[in-house]
């Protein structure tokens, strides 16, 4: 996103003062001709490669003990280390780090004891094994978390695909996700496997979609959730049983929903098993209605619908403490993946289904009970922030309704948090909360919430610091927020993140970078990165702008809609309105060396605003990644038509969307692209097929634009792998570099 005024540069201009850049291909392999600013003061793409990731921290049933699962990159070994960290809640017991060579997953399955699942064997052999790893903690100066003894293997599971666990200690019982194939039969996933590997041809055939989706052409099979006997006996030793039950065999459910569900689309009480799914009724690829369901934890029951039917998509159901309640996120509207998500409480008992946050004018996005059922916790994003808030569970109505008449203390959420980017909410005991916070300058840490249940401000410890050796002395600029009016007069919010040695009042010294973000209804937050980081950019000198224009979330379900059907229209007047106030009031900037980049939306964004001079932006550069080229062609090759369908108006072929698609499709504007451009894309993105990035690439070649195109042969529509990190980072500080340098 983004846009201001006047600019008009002639092709032949362009193509006479900067040559043609080679056909020959440049990979890492050749001779560099740029290197990264590096030094202790600088955080580098190679630093930010190498930092410890940190996933959400998981408590014990005690709350005194959270794991931590971590990776870490090393450029020298060109290994990812991956690794347990245990750490205390309540006490200054010194930390834990257990290694875990092959990877793997990890689940309590006791206040002592983790769950281990990873892969063993090897080809046919391959399967998940599970141990028991023993947790002991030892008292003294300091108190110290140890292993008493090597790991136990538990039991195997028929595959080497189970994954997302989640155990029930009171029932016994583990409930997971693998794939299987139209018999449903976990056992016999080996044996399918077998004969479809040996079909004697290797033809995928689709009578309908989604015949791929997100980075991976759907094969023969599909995710399910089975339940399994997994409990201690007398002796101390675990036992997993033998008798996998398919939970959704029969049903035409898949859970979790493809591409990115996990444990967030189902829980487990002692007797029953929540969960969302795709209507199985609907096409999944224009539709993104989900349903929630309950079911017999051991299968002994036919799944029950709990919602009403006329919703839109559902997300992270989840049970209270005593099993009688549960919560979930709700849509309205079928089709539209960013409407508003409000929490909707089904009492078990009654069979009444009510929503609790019909009035409030933010989306949820997590959700957890408190441990004594009487309040509910969530995380929203709020004003570029993702906050934890709080609401009582109020009493449940005499029938379903989504806008029961509650008193204010129920329909007002209590701000808990304010800073950051929380996630991983887990409720403990005695007015405790633990979860997982990032921000702009910080990857993900654990910490806890005491005293929930007073009346003041909560307390808040940190319980983790993954990060403080390798951002030591790095001086990361925890951003400074800007308002100002955009289109039809709406507030619009924005960060300006200022590089090391910014001083106030200098003139025109720094290079400025505008970042676009993509969704487009997403925004920039409070948040760290792994991919897209803004303190990376600025740590190379740039004071980057990220402005959350029209079609951006946290800031109200009317600016998040307004996008529909003007993805060239408002958000670029917003961007435009922000340029001037950044112009305006920071003249330590040079607008003669301004550069942009944008993803996906942003990418869009890119590719627009290289057909509209008139804009003014005045860039001597543009980076677009995995960006939308041609929108009509988009509603026909995107995976999730759903998504085309909504944004545009339609199906490509029907007359509104075709009236949005004139207006606001980049093809059509080609004829105006001057901006020296480096284009970069995943041949596995199916979200914005790779032919969107050639087809860029191909227009500004012929045009005779200074252009570059990067192509990642093995990722999708992100840039995951390490090493190809690095080379994206190399590439486009390269680029951009090159085009903003100082005149001499």
């Amino acid at each position: 996103m983004r846009v201001p005024p006047g600019f008009p540069v002639s092709v032949l201009g362009l193509a006479a003062q900067v040559p043609l850049q080679s056909s020959v291909n440049t990979t890492s392999m050749a001779a560099p001709d740029f290197a990264f600013a590096e030094g202790p003061n600088i955080f580098s793409p190679t630093d930010l490669v190498q930092l410890p990731r940190a996933g959400a921290g998981v408590a014990n049933a005690a709350g005194d003990l959270v794991f931590v699962p971590v990776s870490e990159y090393s450029l020298k070994t060109k290994k990812n280390s991956k690794s347990i960290h245990v750490a205390a809640v309540e006490t200054t017991i010194l930390p834990l780090d257990i290694p875990l060579a092959s990877g793997g997953e990890a689940f309590w399955l006791d206040d002592r004891t983790l769950g281990h699942a990873v892969a063993e064997g090897a080809d046919k052999e391959k399967v998940i094994a599970l141990y028991a790893i023993s947790l002991k903690v030892e008292t003294g100066s300091p108190a110290i978390t140890t292993l008493p003894d090597s790991p136990v293997l538990i039991g195997k599971f028929p595959t080497d695909t189970a994954t997302n666990f989640r155990y029930s200690s009171k029932a016994g019982v583990l409930v997971f996700s693998d794939l299987v194939h139209a018999d449903g039969d976990l056992k016999k996933v080996k044996e399918n496997d077998e004969a479809w590997k040996n079909r004697g041809d290797t033809a995928y055939v689709y009578d309908d979609t989604f015949e791929r989706h997100w980075d991976t052409w759907v094969g023969p099979k599909r995710s399910s959730l089975f339940s399994v006997k997994l409990s201690k006996g007398s002796a101390g030793k675990w036992a997993l049983g033998d008798d996998f039950v398919n939970l959704l065999k029969g049903t035409g459910h898949h859970a979790p929903v493809e591409p990115f569900g996990g444990t967030d689309d189902f829980d487990v009480s002692e007797t029953q098993v929540i969960y969302t799914a795709k209507d199985p009724q609907l096409p999944k690829a224009w539709h993104t209605k989900q349903n929630i369901y309950i079911v017999d934890i051991n299968g002994k029951s036919s799944p029950k619908e709990l919602t009403s039917g006329k919703q839109g998509a559902t997300h992270n159901p989840v049970f209270n403490t005593a099993g009688d309640k549960v919560a979930w996120i709700e849509l309205d509207q079928d089709g539209h993946e960013s409407d508003r998500g409000k929490l909707v409480l089904y009492d078990l008992k009654k069979e009444v289904r009510f929503t609790i946050t019909q009035h409030w004018d933010r989306t949820v996005s997590s959700i957890a009970f408190a441990h004594d059922d009487k309040s509910v916790f969530f995380t929203a994003g709020d004003l570029a922030r993702v906050k934890i808030f709080s609401l009582p569970v109020p009493d449940t109505p005499s029938s379903s309704t989504t806008d029961p008449k509650l008193p204010d203390v129920f329909r007002n959420p209590r701000e808990i948090t304010s800073s950051g980017a929380a996630s991983g909410i887990q409720p403990l005991s005695n007015g405790r909360l633990v979860f997982t916070r990032s921000s702009l300058t910080s990857p993900n840490d654990v910490f806890v919430l005491r005293e929930l249940n007073e009346s003041g401000k909560p307390k808040i410890d940190q319980l983790t610091r993954f990060s403080a050796d390798g951002l030591k002395g790095k001086n990361l600029d925890a951003g400074e927020d800007i308002w100002f009016e955009g289109a039809e007069g709406k507030k619009i919010h924005g960060w300006v993140i200022k590089p090391p040695g910014f001083k106030k009042g200098e003139s025109k010294k720094w290079p400025i970078l505008l970042a676009i973000h993509g969704g487009p209804e997403g925004a920039w937050d409070d948040q760290w990165s792994n991919r897209w980081n803004l303190n990376t950019f600025a740590q190379q000198g740039y004071v980057v702008v990220a402005i959350n224009p029209t079609g951006s979330t946290s800031f109200g379900q009317e600016l998040t809609n307004a996008i529909k059907e003007d993805w060239g229209g408002k958000p670029f007047v917003d961007l435009q309105k922000g340029w001037k106030y950044v112009l305006d009031n920071f003249p330590e900037v040079d607008p003669d060396r301004a550069v942009a980049a944008g993803a996906s939306y942003g990418g869009y964004a890119i590719n627009w605003i290289q057909g509209h001079p008139e804009f003014g932006f005045n860039f001597k550069a543009l980076v677009c990644h995995d960006g939308a080229f041609g929108a009509q062609y988009h509603g026909y090759s995107t995976d999730e038509l759903f998504f085309f369908n909504y944004e545009w108006g339609g199906r490509p072929w029907e007359p509104r969307a075709r009236e949005v698609i004139k207006k606001y499709d980049p093809i059509n504007f080609v004829d105006k692209w001057s901006t020296p451009m480096l284009v970069i894309h995943g041949s596995k993105d199916y979200r914005l097929p790779e032919t969107d990035g050639i087809g860029a690439f191909h227009a500004l070649q012929q045009l005779g634009v200074p252009s570059r195109l990067v192509i990642f042969p093995d990722e999708n529509h992100w840039v995951l792998n390490h090493q190809n990190s690095l080379k994206w980072h190399y590439e486009v500080f390269r680029w951009l570099g090159k085009y903003s340098k100082k005149s001499d």
